[in-house]
């Protein structure tokens, strides 16, 4: 089958919607749903016939793993925003997902959107209630197949099923229970971050004025999650907090979505001493493409030119064996989720301000960039087509097909080799 862009679609969809076993309005609230296909139009690369070719082609024919996503659909009216996140019950874009291309990806579930027993999220109920949801919805379909294992990510490439990483961004929720980590795990949990923005018991977060690094009580948990058999995920830790995390793992660790701060100055975005800190380690970088997000002065708004423009410099600076994509992706409007829940959080969206880390001279020349707030990353908007278009840069801008593999796949298969058991 295809979409009406004449996308191919997984084989094993079968047309299955969240909750199909419920009764919308009755069992659970119903919204009016953002659409999954063509809520935007289709972005234009310039591809000639034979590029667009050898580019679908790549993208069918070799494993391609979303390192970060949020692949779940938020209502039309973005108003109703944080009333959806206190439901607990967030559908999947099963639909979209089954153009992407993609065989497998990292689901980190609601994230702070999900707020049932607590407007600042992370508790442990809001985090037990996220994941239980989701694989309750999981269970009553057959198109996405749990990943548990690197032979489960093997098995499922060309079987036209999609493989399905449940991914958490901080640990706030195990407070200083150390257990919680094994019990996560058991659930499911594969990656994990330490720190979501603000400090907690594990180490200091990128909002932070003073990160403090890595506490005692994070070094154990490090120790335990490499234990187990849990990806370590630095996004939205401290600098000091990822040097340290980086050195006290004895596997490789990752970023999963963030890009270069000598591109864009934002306190989101990574130094040259941690990019390299971890591919020195043998970590991972994925590239990040929430809208203003990986913005770069040479490119007004954000697109995909921008966050291409943070790829080319972390390769540059790191090796393309460390760097892949996390498009911190979802199918909603994402610019009007940032400024509906920045206000419940009390935090603002990632832009150049003088942080911890951020020399404030190093703003000249943005303002007028991010003056503008971008809705969305025009042709990174959504799972659906972010892989799709990234092979598609790739192949214009004549990267080989082995590099092209290696950062929609293999290297994240590189460390998953390493860090799960």
């Amino acid at each position: 089958m295809t979409s009406t862009r004449g996308f191919a679609q997984h084989t094993g969809y079968r047309g299955y919607r969240s909750f199909d076993y419920l009764r919308p309005g009755a069992d659970y609230r119903d919204f009016e749903w953002t659409s999954e296909i063509d809520r935007l139009p289709l972005y234009d690369l310039g591809l000639d016939e034979a590029q667009a070719e050898r580019a679908e082609n790549l993208l069918q024919g070799n494993l391609v793993i979303s390192l970060h996503d949020h692949p779940q659909v938020f209502p039309l009216d973005m108003s109703l925003a944080v009333e959806y996140g206190r439901t607990g019950r967030f559908p999947v874009g099963f639909e979209g997902l089954s153009f992407s291309g993609l065989d497998v990806v990292f689901d980190n579930l609601a994230g702070p959107t999900g707020c049932i027993m607590s407007h600042y999220s992370w508790t442990w109920a809001d985090v037990a209630y996220d994941i239980g949801h989701r694989l309750a919805d999981l269970s009553h379909q057959d198109y996405v197949r749990i990943v548990r294992s690197v032979a489960d990510i093997r098995a499922i490439q060309g079987s036209g099923h999609l493989g399905w990483v449940l991914a958490l961004e901080a640990a706030s929720m195990i407070d200083n229970d150390l257990d919680r980590l094994d019990v996560l795990y058991g659930w499911g949990v594969r990656q994990m971050g330490l720190v979501y923005n603000e400090s907690n018991l594990l180490g200091g977060g990128l909002k932070e004025y003073s990160d403090g690094g890595l506490t005692r009580f994070g070094h154990r948990a490090v120790r335990r999650m490499n234990q187990l058999g849990i990806s370590i995920d630095l996004s939205h830790a401290g600098d000091r907090t990822s040097i340290d995390a980086i050195a006290a793992s004895e596997v490789p660790v990752m970023i999963t979505h963030a890009g270069a701060r000598g591109v864009w100055p934002s306190e989101r975005m990574k130094p040259d001493h941690v990019l390299r800190a971890l591919a020195e380690s043998g970590g991972l970088l994925g590239i990040e493409a929430a809208p203003n997000s990986t913005m770069a002065p040479e490119h007004p708004g954000h697109t995909i030119e921008s966050v291409m423009r943070h790829f080319e410099y972390c390769v540059e600076l790191m090796g393309i064996d460390y760097v892949t994509f996390g498009p911190d992706t979802l199918y909603a409007d994402h610019g009007k989720i940032h400024t509906e829940f920045a206000a419940l959080f009390g935090s603002t969206i990632a832009s150049p301000v003088p942080a911890s880390g951020v020399d404030p001279r190093s703003r000249v020349g943005v303002e007028n960039v991010s003056a503008a707030k971008a809705e969305h990353c025009a042709g990174m908007e959504n799972p659906t087509e972010c892989f799709r278009n990234a092979i598609g840069w790739l192949v214009k801008h004549g990267y080989s097909d082995l590099d092209i593999l290696k950062v929609i796949g293999g290297n994240t298969m590189r460390v998953l080799e390493q860090s799960w058991l």
